[in-house]
């Protein structure tokens, strides 16, 4: 009897598949953290930042070929370095902001990752891996009026619109710079690096709604992302950064003001406290864009 062909075998070449999925994404890991991250990290800015128009057009060509990069919407399409390229603005009304009060916007273009409620000081960075509010904010009575409340984890990918803006009307009080390293914040990282956010270089930005709401916003920087820009600080926040790392401020915002910007792309972890739900249109691995409801208050 001869026997059955893989073909005639149902699921027969699915551990062929995982196997091929697996050493892809060992690769993958390989390639984006088993390397001197701090090094590329700061390579990469100072390589973004040479001013030649020719080497910023070869660079974005050659960005362009392993990602999905859109410039349709920029403001501009001649840039005189890839870091132009990398901040750049887009066009007037390109990203509409919902004005209606209840609702709480995305401050970026981003893709959803792990979203919830905070329970007993714990959130997830991926199923499975939880990591704790205290260690991210580096102060539990900071991470304290987000108990009960919602969380939501935003990864802008290297092609998107990087800059990103208020969330809400309010004001911007403090800002904390916590030092740390750069590790990848992929899904392939972030299922394997546990309580990464919390070993990543990141900042605590703290928000006051008018009605004295609280609100965090904490960008997290990853390998080739250590550089943040903050319209509300006279210095950028980056490797070499050898300021104080609390940052008292008092920037006034409306709904959809530009905050600053990244300069690549990495992660926006939001934190508001109970009485806010995800917006009926936010669900993980979806992509949502700076402006578009992201909670909405509860009655």
């Amino acid at each position: 009897m001869p026997l059955p062909t893989p073909d005639a075998v149902p699921n027969a070449n699915r551990p062929r598949l995982r196997d091929r999925l697996l050493l892809q994404e060992d690769l993958n890991f390989l390639l984006t953290n088993r390397v001197p991250r701090a090094a590329l990290t700061r390579f990469m800015g100072w390589y973004s930042r040479i001013d030649s128009p020719l080497l910023a057009r070869l660079s974005i060509a050659l960005w362009r070929a392993f990602t999905e990069l859109d410039l349709t919407e920029a403001e501009t399409t001649r840039f005189r370095s890839v870091h132009a390229c990398f901040t750049r603005r887009l066009k007037a009304g390109a990203r509409p902001v919902d004005p209606r009060p209840e609702v709480f916007t995305s401050p970026c273009d981003a893709i959803v990752g792990a979203h919830g409620r905070v329970q007993q000081g714990q959130v997830l960075q991926a199923k499975g891996f939880p990591y704790r509010t205290a260690d991210l904010f580096v102060d539990a009575a900071r991470c304290a009026p987000f108990e009960g409340g919602t969380y939501v984890t935003l990864r802008l990918t290297s092609a998107m619109y990087h800059r990103f803006h208020a969330p809400c009307d309010g004001t911007l009080e403090h800002v904390s710079f916590i030092r740390g390293d750069t590790w990848n914040v992929n899904p392939i990282a972030l299922a394997r690096i546990e309580r990464l956010f919390c070993r990543n270089e990141r900042a605590l930005l703290r928000l006051r709604m008018p009605c004295g709401t609280p609100v965090a916003l904490v960008p997290v920087a990853a390998i080739l992302v250590a550089s943040l820009r903050l319209h509300a600080l006279p210095e950028r926040l980056h490797l070499r950064y050898g300021g104080p790392t609390e940052l008292p401020c008092t920037q006034a915002l409306r709904k959809g003001d530009e905050m600053g910007w990244f300069e690549h792309g990495s992660t926006i972890l939001v934190f508001v406290p109970p009485g806010f739900a995800l917006a009926p249109a936010v669900r993980e691995g979806g992509v949502i864009r700076m402006g578009q409801p992201l909670l909405v208050r509860t009655p």
